[in-house]
């Protein structure tokens, strides 16, 4: 396929350019504007998908399965108990038999180490659909949400409220790749990984992106164009949840915070949410929220990575 990215892995969003994040994005847009076309152009025909879940899942599986069913392809769900990644046989062999069945392969996993093995034993795309360390499906989508609303990526003021997690790794990623402007906002010892911080640095050398991280959630807010926020204890971190709530306190996305954006901030947040904790209900509500367009976008932008890597030529 002419596009460049046809039989790639996308397990990180530092494995798209900022051209090819452009492209998904198009043809996410086009996807999104006439499904109609999507189902009689069929462009993965004959294709199947195969799921790998590790972490209970409501828009990643309804995204991917309805996706692939509107592209014409098939899609199988493998549960916990299905696979035993890692127990019952090794991730090598498991990326080497599903390769066998499936055109694509999707993971959503908590080592991230696991989707890289997958995608380095595969002999067909990898795509992460979430690990502990990134979440890129998600960013596709948030990215798509904000340029249908604003026009453009490039230089726009985002910020990042709550716990410096997989999703602000990735968004952090996409922006040095895009030239977005993000700052991230978070309680002490919960910022991203310095790891995450110091590769989205070097790229946005290139980009002419402006990256930085806080601990003041109104001085992260002042001026954005967009505001994020996320749980505050995800998956595998339910335990810490009691003692999460006390450090958070001040970091809540709601009308007070949103009153130091643009007028016309987006509100993003990637579900699910814990109302009055990471944001409040009637933020959610409110003109300036995106939160389910954002959802539905999980499956255009999808949709349009499955089509460019795995698609007919």
């Amino acid at each position: 396929m002419a596009n460049g990215m046809h039989g790639r892995s996308l397990v990180s969003m530092r494995d798209l350019s900022n051209d090819e994040i452009h492209l998904v994005l198009r043809r996410a847009i086009e996807m999104k504007a006439d499904r109609a076309a999507v189902q009689r152009q069929a462009p993965l025909a004959g294709k199947t998908l195969a799921m790998i879940f590790q972490k209970p899942s409501l828009r990643t599986r309804v995204s991917f399965e309805a996706g692939m069913s509107l592209l014409g392809g098939h899609a199988i769900c493998l549960a916990p108990s299905d696979i035993q990644l890692g127990q019952r046989e090794t991730t090598e062999d498991i990326a080497l038999v599903l390769s066998r069945y499936a055109d694509v392969i999707l993971a959503r996993v908590f080592g991230h180490d696991v989707v890289e093995a997958l995608a380095r034993h595969a002999t067909v795309p990898v795509i992460n659909g979430l690990s502990d360390f990134e979440h890129p499906c998600q960013v596709l989508a948030d990215f798509q949400t904000i340029f249908e609303r604003k026009g453009r990526l490039d230089g726009l003021r985002g910020a990042y409220i709550g716990d410096g997690n997989n999703v602000a790794n990735s968004l952090l990623f996409g922006a040095a790749r895009v030239g977005m402007r993000l700052t991230v906002a978070s309680p002490p010892g919960f910022e991203p990984a310095p790891q995450a911080l110091a590769q989205a640095q070097t790229l946005a050398q290139t980009s002419g992106a402006e990256l930085r991280v806080t601990h003041d959630a109104a001085d992260a807010a002042r001026g954005a164009d967009w505001l994020y926020t996320d749980v505050w204890a995800s998956m595998g971190q339910e335990a810490e949840a009691q003692a999460r709530r006390a450090k958070f306190a001040g970091f809540q996305l709601n009308a007070a915070l949103l009153s130091h954006a643009q007028p016309d901030a987006i509100v993003l947040h990637c579900l699910p949410a814990h109302y009055g904790e990471e944001i409040d209900y009637e933020t959610t509500r409110s003109a300036n929220s995106a939160i389910f367009e954002q959802a539905e976008n999980r499956m255009h932008a999808q949709n349009a990575l499955l089509a460019l890597v795995a698609g007919r030529g």
